[in-house]
């Protein structure tokens, strides 16, 4: 049997131009099939469905099992030619024929599709491009503005309020920095004055002929430098304050300001590409890129104006706020030294109180290396 059927013409059906079975070759195909089968189990007992060449199933004949009521189910021994197990291999190779020349139906397992990572070096490249182009644009704007070629968007309310808060921080600059001058200097003076009462009093206890009039200018010294230390107080807390309104709070809003004009640079800059892309050509080219220029505009403006918006309302709470505490810390500086020179010490102590200042030991700025340890 094994002469027989080592190479049978049944696996190889041919086909007509249009995919359908050639009938002149049933009987060939019938009497191989007998052969093929072991004795003892008809046609009538063996169901077959052969189908038409797809793009699945390509010249695969499929035998079911036997039906019958004794003897186990059979299954025919069909060898396929060399050119269907080819082409079978080809087609995500479903199906392999084993060594012993049976076909072997192998299945695949579940194929996982996954979406690809995004490559971190692409995507610092495309932040890369994107500044560049937006950094081109902005220094292309403001060499424009400053050659006189290019427009500018002026807000003239906002630019003018802008304009008047940096003048006054160049004031208050000056004046915190002779304010802080006359407390290094009336430092000086009242450990001067310290220095000389303190000479004054040996003197008085040395010279009994001149004990009087030793005693005197020695309280008279010291009465000086506790008012001078308590005048030092009050010009150190004016110092302070207007210092963190100069250097804080102006400072911030200036911030603002500076993030603000940044925002209107880059809106004046995709505005004019966006203007010089209308005066051009419209083709199918040109199209898109207009649409595209179109949106980075919208969206710098809707920058632009946020930014304008914030400045404007930073401005009005600084100004509130600069007079209030400006309104203050003059109050404070007016009576402080008034008091002290006029030699009205209860007033002097009665203006810190108002202003709840307490005075720090003299001294007492830099702790001694026993407290440190």
């Amino acid at each position: 049997m094994s002469e027989d059927s080592p190479k049978s013409t049944a696996a190889e059906i041919p086909v007509t131009s249009n995919g359908e079975l050639d009938d002149s070759l049933d009987h060939n195909f019938t009497r191989d099939l007998k052969r093929a089968l072991p004795p003892g189990l008809g046609l009538s007992e063996t169901q077959i469905t052969s189908h038409v060449f797809d793009s699945n199933n390509e010249g695969i004949i499929e035998a079911g099992p036997f039906q019958g009521p004794s003897s186990p189910p059979i299954s025919p021994v069909i060898s396929p030619s060399s050119a269907a197990a080819s082409r079978l291999a080809g087609q995500g190779n479903d199906f392999v024929a084993p060594q012993d020349g049976l076909h072997a139906p192998r299945r695949s397992g579940p194929v996982v599709l996954s979406e690809d990572p995004k490559n971190p070096a692409m995507e610092k490249l495309e932040l890369v491009r994107r500044w560049s182009l937006n950094t081109y644009k902005c220094t292309r704007q403001i060499l424009s503005e400053r050659l006189g070629r290019g427009s500018r968007t002026v807000d003239l309310e906002l630019e003018a309020q802008i304009e008047i808060l940096r003048d006054n921080k160049r004031k208050y600059e000056n004046i915190l920095k002779l304010a802080q001058t006359l407390s290094s200097q009336l430092c000086q003076m009242v450990q001067t004055q310290r220095q000389l009462g303190d000479a004054f009093a040996d003197l008085s206890l040395k010279s009994l002929e001149l004990h009087e009039e030793f005693g005197y200018n020695a309280d008279t010294q010291k009465l000086l430098a506790k008012n001078g230390d308590t005048l030092l107080g009050a010009i150190n807390f004016f110092i302070a304050n207007v210092n963190t309104l100069v250097n804080k709070t102006i400072e911030d809003t200036l911030m603002t300001v500076k993030q603000y004009e940044n925002s209107r640079i880059e809106y004046d800059a995709y505005r004019t590409d966006l203007e010089e892309l209308n005066l051009g050509p419209r083709d199918a080219t040109t199209v898109p890129k207009i649409e595209q220029s179109q949106q980075l505009f919208q969206t710098h403006k809707e920058k632009y104006d946020k930014m304008r918006n914030d400045v404007s309302i930073k401005l009005k709470f600084l100004e509130e706020n600069k007079v209030k505490v400006l309104h203050n810390q003059l109050v404070l500086f007016h009576n402080a030294i008034s008091a002290y020179f006029a030699g009205n010490q209860k007033q002097l102590e009665q203006t810190l109180k108002q202003f709840h200042i307490k005075l720090k030991a003299p001294g007492g700025d830099a702790p001694s290396w026993l407290e440190e340890q």
